[in-house]
């Protein structure tokens, strides 16, 4: 019964990450553009447990975590480069 309820989220998943691709394409601005990707590593990283859960492996799992720290630090840079400036001023 389980894996009934995480094939029909991962079904979900998947449907949100066409939404967020639409969003990303229909972006007018650099920030909308951000948090569009911002929100594309996210359910990135919901695919990637679920399916960690799903086929029970764990590595799946660490390149969620590894994927959720590299998409913060990129966001942080992103904006911070919009500001002015550059990344590291």
């Amino acid at each position: 019964m389980p894996e009934i309820v995480i094939v029909v989220a991962l079904v979900c998943v998947v449907a949100m990450l066409a939404v967020g691709a639409a969003v990303l394409l229909r972006a007018r601005d650099v920030l909308e553009r951000i948090v569009a990707l911002d929100l594309l590593t996210v359910i990135c990283v919901m695919l990637l447990a679920l399916l960690s859960y799903l086929r029970e492996v764990s590595y799946y799992l660490d390149a969620a975590l590894a994927l959720a720290a590299l998409s913060f630090v990129a966001t942080l840079a992103a904006v911070k480069s919009d500001g002015g400036g550059g990344p590291f001023r």
